[in-house]
């Protein structure tokens, strides 16, 4: 679909005599602050580049199909599988169960397990596959990144007009936008397209012909896919026109053209609410408490433009808002250790860390790798979807969901993954092995996130196109059929255990003491055969007559061969003097 394809506004639109219009968002010293925020998963971890999930007719097409998948006679109304998703978008049974998976990653709540989805929450999704993402910005400080990011590789001047990696590591040192940068622009796009959105979503009147067209509170609760609000009050609770109706009895359907005006004024509202912090933040009068907080907690401290709730709706005690992101950023050359106590929210990113290793031992929905380049990451257990982009020389050890890859170089993925792992974009010399590690708090954070170790398709690698429909970078004419290039398992003899020193105290007798993850039977034969080895080894270290220090000297050598070699460490000096900061 083309952005700038919206159709005309409904505000134009006759309004019944039944209803009355729902109150502008009103400013309000004494009101609860209230600021409509969009919901980053479908953004961040929903986009397919797929071309026949996009669409370039407005809402022509997807109401047609909206109306074609309601009409199946299936055994839940309101519902479509695979299949029918097959039939109507004409793609393989492969791309619709992968758009119905990538869908229940982003839904705001559990979906069924029965592999289908909601109708318009399908609709709302493929209408959002048009997004285009933010340019990513140039770094503050170039030079100094330059000097932790090597500026040549094996593979500079391979396919660089295709090459999104390679606009990224360019002398400009492009990185992730920020938090307040993409959320503006995310509010942008549901403000041009909302009469689009709310039209996919509407029905005409009763008795009133198809001019005019109502939303009931059923349908209006699917924009919940999309926007929410900062302090856990939800759409409907917030609504003027929903929130006092009677539980026991079908709330009045409400004129689209009222929802809209609605929507969009508390969009505004939220817009201006971003322009004030980056003109506060470029003016330097932010507190340094509010400086580019995930948009968590923005919500407390300005208090000019506010929207005002509802009578009787009110904002739960200290309320935190459910987007809340945790950052491990710019990390040279150290080991970072996250446990669950230094988590704030569902969702992580590491960004631009180099030359490091960084354990996530949490339970947590989303996390996001973008822009690392020789380090080791330990995902512990993901419970939606992981994303991988513009790495280089990084080793990613995940327990996840499922996992997307994008863009990346000369990589390793060691994965326990229930859905297929999505391989996008250019890449390069990336290789898959099966999960490889445990901590002595993973099953129980597998168990907390949905996350089954009964099934792991680390093989069975996914390859769509090489060109992403959604960045915002140009690309050469004819390249939008190229696949991407897959990933290749790596060889039994190169594959090692990886080995979490115990920062969680004593065990107990819940703890997980060896890989939650079958390893298929090539894979263990081979690690049979190095512990038999690596016993001979063991054996003749301790016949030879050494002291304490002498002991650790080679220790600390032996660390350096690989994850192996800590199984002699441990055997040779204290648990607690184990590790070994290897860079």
């Amino acid at each position: 679909m083309v952005e700038g394809q919206v159709e005309p506004s409904m505000a134009a639109s006759s309004s019944p005599p039944s209803v009355d219009a729902p109150a502008p968002a009103a400013t309000s010293g004494r009101s609860p602050q209230l600021l409509l925020r969009p919901r980053r998963e479908p953004f961040e971890h929903g986009l397919l580049p797929i071309p026949k999930l996009i669409f370039s007719d407005g809402t022509q097409t997807l109401a047609a199909l909206a109306d074609k998948l309601l009409h199946r006679s299936i055994s839940s109304p309101h519902r479509a599988d695979a299949p029918a998703l097959t039939d109507a978008l004409q793609i393989s049974l492969d791309h619709a169960r992968l758009t119905l998976d990538t869908l229940a990653s982003v839904l705001p709540f559990e979906p069924d397990p029965d592999g289908a989805a909601d109708v318009h929450d399908i609709v709302l999704f493929l209408y959002i596959q048009s997004y285009k993402r933010l340019v990513p910005r140039p770094h503050k400080d170039s030079a100094a990144i330059a000097d932790v990011w090597p500026s040549t590789s094996a593979f500079d001047g391979y396919l660089s007009a295709l090459s999104p990696l390679q606009l990224v590591r360019s002398n400009s040192r492009r990185f992730m936008p920020s938090q307040a940068d993409e959320e503006a622009h995310q509010l942008s796009y549901l403000q041009k397209h909302m009469a689009n959105i709310i039209t996919l979503l509407a029905e005409p009147a009763e008795g009133e012909g198809d001019e005019y067209l109502v939303l009931t509170m059923e349908r209006f609760e699917h924009l919940g896919f999309l926007l929410h609000f900062s302090e856990g009050i939800s759409l409907t609770q917030a609504a003027p026109f929903f929130a006092n109706s009677d539980p026991d009895m079908p709330a009045v359907p409400v004129s689209a053209a009222q929802v809209h005006d609605w929507v969009v004024q508390n969009i505004v509202v939220s817009l201006e609410h971003n322009a004030e912090k980056v003109l506060a933040k470029d003016n330097n009068m932010q507190n340094a408490a509010d400086l580019d907080v995930p948009m968590t907690d923005s919500c407390s401290s300005h208090t000019r433009v506010q929207s005002s709730l509802p009578p009787g709706t009110s904002v739960p005690a200290n309320s935190t808002h459910v987007t809340s992101v945790t950052f491990v950023e710019g990390i040279s050359k150290a080991s970072v250790v996250k446990q669950p106590c230094d988590i704030k929210g569902p969702s992580l990113k590491v960004l631009n860390c180099h030359d490091s290793v960084i354990y996530i031992l949490a339970p947590l929905s989303y996390a996001t790798i973008y822009g690392c380049s020789d380090a080791t990451i330990v995902l512990g257990a993901i419970g939606k979807a992981v994303k991988v982009e513009h790495c280089e020389r990084v080793q990613v050890i995940a327990a996840a969901k499922r996992i997307c890859i994008a863009n990346c170089r000369e990589c390793l993925f060691c994965l326990g993954v229930n859905q297929q792992p999505l391989i996008v974009g250019d890449n390069h010399k990336l290789q898959v092995a099966p999960f490889n590690t445990y901590y002595s708090q993973l099953e129980d954070h597998l168990a907390q996130v949905g996350v089954d170790s009964s099934i792991n398709r680390w093989d069975e690698p996914l390859v769509l196109g090489m060109v992403d429909p959604h960045d915002s970078l140009s690309h050469p004419a004819g390249v939008s059929d190229v696949q991407a290039e897959s990933a290749t398992c790596i060889d039994p003899d190169q594959f090692t255990n990886f080995l979490i020193p115990n920062w969680f105290g004593a065990d107990s007798p819940q703890s997980t003491k060896y890989n939650p993850f079958s390893l298929p039977e090539i894979y263990r034969a081979s690690q049979k055969k190095k512990h038999s080895n690596l016993t001979d080894v063991q054996e003749a270290i301790r016949d030879v007559q050494l002291d304490e220090n002498r002991k650790r000297e080679l220790a600390s050598a032996l660390h350096l061969l690989g994850t192996f070699a800590s199984y002699i460490v441990s055997k040779l000096i204290e648990p607690t003097k184990m590790f070994v900061r290897w860079r």
